[in-house]
């Protein structure tokens, strides 16, 4: 019978970018991750709720390193251009010019104050 082998980096799963919520309708708490929308954990702590999602990562990039499967990158290792192309519709587009140009500022910079990033 052959055995389960841990990743050589078997902190890997530890990279990943997870988010902890509580459910009022199951009265738990639901741990999921970001790099994998198909996954998810719930439990009665929190602690429970992430111990038992991360080890379910661990399980499934085990299975994928031996199918040979590409792993996805974590979140924080990704590049990001700063380019980001939004389509508006006429009625909209018009809307947001008005309203940036009433404010003296490019659409840009209304948007990305609009969308709570003046400050990142």
């Amino acid at each position: 019978m052959a055995t389960k082998r841990k990743p050589q980096n078997s902190t890997a799963a530890a990279h990943y970018t997870y988010r902890l919520s509580w459910s009022a309708k199951d009265q738990e708490f639901i741990a999921t991750v970001i790099e994998f929308p198909s996954l998810s954990w719930i439990a009665a702590s929190r602690e429970a709720a992430l111990n038992g999602l991360t080890s379910l990562v661990e399980e499934v990039l085990l299975d994928m390193l031996t199918q040979g499967e590409d792993i996805p990158r974590p979140w924080d290792e990704r590049a990001f251009s700063g380019k980001f192309n939004l389509r508006l519709g006429p009625e909209l587009h018009k809307k947001v010019a008005l309203d940036a140009a009433e404010r003296n500022e490019s659409m840009n910079s209304y948007v990305i104050k609009k969308l709570g990033g003046g400050d990142i």
